[in-house]
């Protein structure tokens, strides 16, 4: 009697172990000759838990927006200690504005501004020691007969309860060099106080392109003063034969965003040309690269960074622009999924951009549609965002999560 009719379930087990000897066998063996490694047969595979499900919320994708006050071509804003507003109009006007929308008079005592192009009143920023000093600082154009440009003013705030107030004291403590008379554009001026009470500000390059990379001018330029205007002994460029010592980093364009994080780095954002708008990690000294290389093209194809090394990159660009306005690092808990994320406004994006920095590098990680150019945000005291339309007739606007 043979294996097969005699025990079925042994004939089979044999079989199958022949049939797999034979099967090694064939594929050690490649057609040729060319020898293979034999065939492994690997364990089952052990399964893969199932990823467990977070316990955080989806961060905020959308915003209820409601309209607290109306201006007239605002620019600029901060909180005050006492939860009021203080709002730059660009034809030269102050004011203090409540949060439930009560606009106060224009203050007096604010320097002369030339509002020609893009000129006018610009930011306004609060001394470190404000509580204690009454201090404000304020980026204007001025002119003279040698034409218009970018300077900084300090003086020291009284403010009724009715909005009303004054600047006393007021003085100029730094103006850009040279004034230019062809054109009223590209002023930067955006402010920002370092944790350690010195003074940055965004000096832009008049679109005249080149002086960006002259040192003997401040076109194109990012400042660092001390708050008296006085020049620290630690700027990258001090005793620096044919260089201005108030010079912190060079190759600007048109840079209207400026913040310190709450790591102490600064970041700021600019407009490029037709095509690449800039989000950039400010380091003391180095060199942006504008009008030599872009990310955008300025009547002419521009090398791209990549290109030369030498100059420093943008973290994050924009090709369809943003055009970004001011910018903010938020960091309330209001908005979810945003803490720590730098918030830009946009103007021909009309609407709030946010960029996430991880390390060295960053990403755009949302938008927000609000349907009107934005020149302006801050994030009040309670976490919501403020915004600032542009223009004529431009609404305060206070956002919440939808």
């Amino acid at each position: 009697m043979s294996l097969r009719q005699s025990n079925p379930r042994q004939f089979r087990a044999v079989a199958g172990a022949l049939s797999l000897l034979l099967a090694l066998s064939v594929a050690s063996c490649g057609e040729g000759g060319e020898e293979r490694p034999p065939l492994v047969v690997a364990p089952s595979p052990t399964p893969i838990p199932a990823p467990t499900a977070s316990n955080s919320p989806p961060p905020v994708v959308a915003v209820q927006s409601q309209a607290i006050a109306t201006l007239q071509s605002p620019w600029a804003m901060v909180f005050l200690p006492d939860g009021r507003l203080l709002v730059t109009e660009s034809d030269g006007r102050l004011r203090a504005v409540t949060t439930t929308g009560t606009v106060g008079p224009a203050i007096a005592g604010v320097p002369a501004v030339d509002p020609a192009g893009q000129g006018g009143l610009l930011d306004v920023a609060l001394d470190p020691a404000y509580a204690t000093n009454a201090r404000i600082y304020l980026s204007y154009s001025e002119r003279d007969a040698s034409g218009s440009g970018l300077a900084v003013a300090r003086g020291r705030l009284q403010l009724a309860a009715d909005g009303s107030g004054s600047l006393s004291g007021v003085e100029v403590i730094w103006r850009q060099r040279p004034k230019i008379s062809n054109d009223d554009r590209h002023f930067g001026g955006r402010l920002a106080f370092a944790p350690d009470g010195l003074l940055l500000i965004t000096a832009g390059e008049r679109h005249q392109g080149a002086p960006a990379q002259d040192r003997g001018t401040t076109l194109g330029k990012i400042i660092r003063i001390r708050a008296d205007g006085t020049i620290p002994a630690d700027n990258p460029f001090v005793g620096v034969a044919g260089t201005l010592p108030e010079i912190w980093t060079l190759g600007h364009r048109n840079p209207y965003g400026l913040v310190f994080a709450t790591d102490g780095r600064l970041f700021e954002s600019e407009m490029g040309p037709s095509g690449g708008d800039e989000f950039n990690l400010v380091t003391r000294g180095a060199n942006y690269g504008w009008r030599i290389v872009s990310e955008g093209n300025d009547g002419e194809v521009l090398p791209r960074h990549s290109t030369r090394p030498d100059f420093a990159a943008p973290l994050v660009s924009w090709t369809p622009v943003i055009a970004p306005g001011g910018m903010i690092q938020y960091t309330g808990t209001l908005f979810t999924g945003w803490t720590g994320d730098f918030v830009l406004a946009g103007l021909v994006s009309q609407g709030l951009v946010r960029v996430r920095v991880t390390g060295n590098s960053a990403s755009e990680v949302g938008r927000i549609g609000l349907g009107r150019r934005i020149r302006e945000v801050e994030q009040g005291p309670d976490g919501a965002i403020w915004a600032l339309e542009d223009g004529a007739n431009a609404r305060l606007l206070r956002l919440i999560p939808q």
